[in-house]
């Protein structure tokens, strides 16, 4: 059962009120029936009745206090009858069965008002054996007076739960504005970084290869320095496409208007003109706009996922496939390329699972989604991303330690 907020909790104090103006208002009517000798064994079981029915419903059940209990107030009402009926100075016992409700709504304060009223007129037509005149104003009066309080009190009471949910909706639209503005600071942090790589890391690395570029095309074709100067041109173009990738996975600009399919097509096109590897994207079930950060999360893990295959697979074949399903949206990344032992521990299984795993998973945890790898040596990995397509927005969790039993996008060569 879900926990109660601390508003909807009934404070103990009304509690404490039920039981001791139980026993108070029932002290004396017991004192009559003892001193005119008629049995007490009726009106006790009514009043133990009554306070189990109370314990029942308000302690053990306790209902929402935001609402009034018809059932419960209709047991204790029939139970405070039946002790009126036994003896008229139980009248009292119908506030301590009626009152906590009567500053909820002003029409059950209004009946209480008026039940009470006939009841004191009741008990002086028992005791006196009539009712004057002078009764009934007096019961007027006790009547008026007591509607004019109730209806006071329950309109502090509306202004009160008025500005509860003021409060709440105040509560809710700061939180909704810490979020985007938690989301646009994320987002320029991005971009920056994004500006960053791409104007240092990606234009130095742009530098090194023309004149690694020239500093080959100088060299006598037998040189053996041409070897080395090769190595570094390679070494150098695989770290600029690294540092481009970085650049558009932390700006997907290629998104576009969330055309996640058409952002996946282009990754797909470019794996096989840049490798010659036979590649394709398609997409299963009904397309839906996604929310920008579940198609981050997507383009994010196919690039990684492409990249170790450019890498370590060895593939001949990769296909990308976008399914929605019901309130989810999966991508798989499959490869028919060497795969990889899944059992592997240690360093063999970082160097197998490769260090893209863990930022994967991370992305997709922090949107609510898993992250799942298959493979077997010989025949190929497959990298299933799994993630709401609307997720709620919560804080990044903690990376979850990694089983050995899993595998990951990266591949042994």
């Amino acid at each position: 059962m879900q926990r109660r907020s601390a508003e909807q909790r009934r404070p103990l104090w009304q509690y404490a009120f039920f039981y001791s103006w139980l026993v108070l208002a029932s002290v004396g009517p017991l004192a009559d029936e003892l001193r005119s000798g008629r049995p007490l064994w009726l009106p006790l079981v009514l009043i133990v009745a009554l306070a189990v029915w109370y314990a029942l419903w308000q302690v053990v059940r306790n209902p929402p206090t935001t609402r009034i209990p018809a059932v419960y107030l209709a047991g204790a009402g029939l139970l405070w009858l039946g002790l009126v009926a036994v003896e008229t100075s139980f009248v009292l016992v119908g506030l301590v069965v009626f009152a906590p409700y009567c500053l909820q709504t002003l029409r059950v304060g209004v009946m209480v008002v008026v039940v009470a009223a006939g009841g004191w007129l009741l008990q002086r037509a028992a005791a006196t054996g009539s009712v004057s005149w002078t009764d009934v104003v007096i019961c007027a009066l006790i009547a008026a007076s007591g509607t004019a309080v109730v209806g006071y009190v329950s309109s502090l009471a509306r202004v009160g739960a008025e500005r509860k949910r003021l409060l709440d909706e105040l509560e809710a639209s700061q939180a909704a504005r810490a979020a985007a503005e938690r989301q646009a600071g994320v987002a320029a942090e991005r971009q920056r970084l994004a500006r960053d790589i791409h104007d240092t890391l990606a234009q130095g690395f742009t530098s090194i290869v023309m004149l690694l570029e020239a500093a080959e095309a100088s060299l006598p074709a037998g040189d053996p320095a041409r070897r080395h100067v090769a190595q570094a041109l390679r070494s150098a173009r695989d770290n600029l496409a690294e540092s481009r990738r970085v650049v558009l996975a932390l700006r997907p600009s290629q998104l576009g208007e969330g055309e996640l399919l058409d952002a996946l097509q282009r990754l797909a096109v470019r794996l096989r003109e840049e490798t010659g590897l036979h590649t394709d994207a398609v997409v299963t079930g009904t397309p839906r706009r996604l929310d920008p950060p579940v198609q981050t999360a997507i383009l994010r893990v196919a690039q990684e996922a492409l990249s170790n295959v450019r890498r370590h697979a060895a593939a001949r074949h990769v296909s990308l496939t976008l399914s929605y399903i019901d309130d989810m949206v999966v991508l798989d990344v499959q490869d028919d390329g060497c795969g990889f032992d899944p059992r592997l521990v240690g360093a063999a299984a970082e160097q197998a699972r490769g260090i893209g795993q863990s930022g994967m998973r991370e992305r997709l945890e922090e949107l609510g989604g898993t992250l799942a790898v298959e493979s077997v040596p010989g025949e190929g990995t497959t990298v299933a991303a799994t993630l709401p397509t609307h997720p709620a927005a919560t804080e990044p969790a903690a990376p979850a330690p990694e089983e050995p039993a899993i595998g990951t996008t990266a591949r042994r060569p």
